[in-house]
């Protein structure tokens, strides 16, 4: 028995939700772009929760909500056209989804490495991999809700021309949206905005934009299907959480910024542990994951002992599961070998964080923590530095 969980979701309680559910008895629109999609996507789109990418992005967004964080993914890709067979860079130290998007849209994802100290596909990166490999499309992470550069990605499309899909599924609120690159959220129950089962798509570009939901919606265009899309509305009901955890989302957010705010200096202080860079302007982590100077299975042993429940998000890396290993990996040397992804594979462990955490399970965490570090009489620095 784990007396502090891993992760707790947080969603609007049945009272919260009932003004929504009322409004929707009233209308009697269930699905279909009903009023409460639309004034859910006219909100976002106004008010969108991450600052504009640096150099400044003044074209409206279009925000696109779907019914699973995984159909912004599928659909965004299906939208670019891509020919059948064409390679698709994404980073290795990832959820299968992304992947998995890739094949089932007939592409061949190509597995990268990522930057030590963000843990991310980087702009760097895709430019070293793009002189090696014909690449239609890049996709990368916002790994465990960090941010990726907007404006460095734009700079990255205007250059190449290659088109890119940011994985943003964890990072809402965190993420600013550039002029050039496309975003995908997920509001699944487990992201800091979860409304169970959703997501959204959101870019500048009003074409794309249109097909996305054209395609979310069997193909139809003036009654007639244009072309072979299908069902991924989102729901009226899925709309009314939305917007019920809009309403708690400044108050929650408050919440957890002070809480990280001793709990992630507390963690960071303690020999050889190794936090992901990029929270920086408020950003925050949707799971908590550290670096350690020892195997991540032992120190889950450890904290599993003390009461504290972990969990090894993304592992194994992508190119071990079964599903994923006939496809290419590209290196920082051009070969197969990803040094800093399979680092954090046997390093990377996360840790509890969710947004009714206390003070003292924090304090408990640290503590356990502490205590299996100094037990181990292990040198405080690992073998590859996971510093920037």
């Amino acid at each position: 028995m784990h007396n502090i969980k891993v992760l707790i979701p947080d969603l609007p309680t049945a009272e919260e939700l009932l003004p929504w559910l009322r409004r929707i008895d009233a209308a009697r629109w269930y699905t279909n772009f009903g009023p409460l999609v639309r004034e859910l996507e006219q909100t976002l789109a106004a008010r969108w929760p991450a600052a504009v990418a640096q150099g400044g992005a003044t074209s409206p967004l279009h925000v696109v909500t779907l019914n699973t964080g995984t159909a912004p993914l599928e659909l965004g890709i299906a939208a670019l056209d891509l020919p059948p067979g064409a390679e698709v860079l994404l980073p290795a130290f990832t959820f299968p989804a992304v992947a998995a998007a890739i094949l089932r849209n007939g592409l061949v994802p190509v597995f990268a490495d990522i930057a030590p100290g963000t843990w991310q596909l980087t702009p760097e990166l895709a430019r070293q991999a793009a002189q090696r490999r014909r690449l239609a499309l890049v996709m990368p992470v916002a790994t465990f809700g960090c941010p990726v550069d907007a404006a460095g990605w734009d700079a990255f499309v205007q250059d190449t021309g290659i088109p890119v899909l940011i994985d943003a599924a964890a990072a809402f609120g965190n993420q600013a949206i550039g002029a050039r690159a496309t975003v995908a959220f997920s509001f699944h129950a487990t992201k800091p905005f979860g409304i169970g089962e959703g997501g959204t798509f959101v870019t500048r570009d009003a074409a794309l934009a249109a097909r996305v939901r054209r395609l979310s919606n069997f193909g139809f265009e003036d009654g007639l299907a244009r072309e072979a899309g299908g069902n991924a509305k989102l729901s009226e009901y899925a709309a009314a959480v939305a917007l019920a955890q809009w309403r708690r989302w400044p108050e929650r957010q408050a919440r957890r910024q002070a809480l990280w705010q001793a709990y992630a200096p507390a963690l960071a202080a303690l020999p050889g542990v190794r936090l992901q860079q990029g929270y920086d302007g408020g950003a925050l982590p949707a799971t908590l994951t550290a670096s350690l100077p020892l195997p991540a299975q032992v120190v889950a042993d450890g904290l599993a002992a003390a009461g504290i429940q972990t969990r090894r998000w993304y592992y194994p890396p992508l190119p071990r599961h079964p599903a994923f290993a006939p496809y290419p990996c590209c290196g920082p040397a051009g070969d197969i070998h990803l040094p800093v992804t399979e680092h954090l594979a046997d390093h990377a462990l996360g840790l509890p964080w969710f947004a009714s955490m206390s003070a003292q399970q924090c304090a408990q965490v640290v503590s356990a923590l502490r205590e299996i570090l100094e037990q181990a009489r292990t040198p405080a620095t690992s073998t590859l530095s996971m510093e920037a």
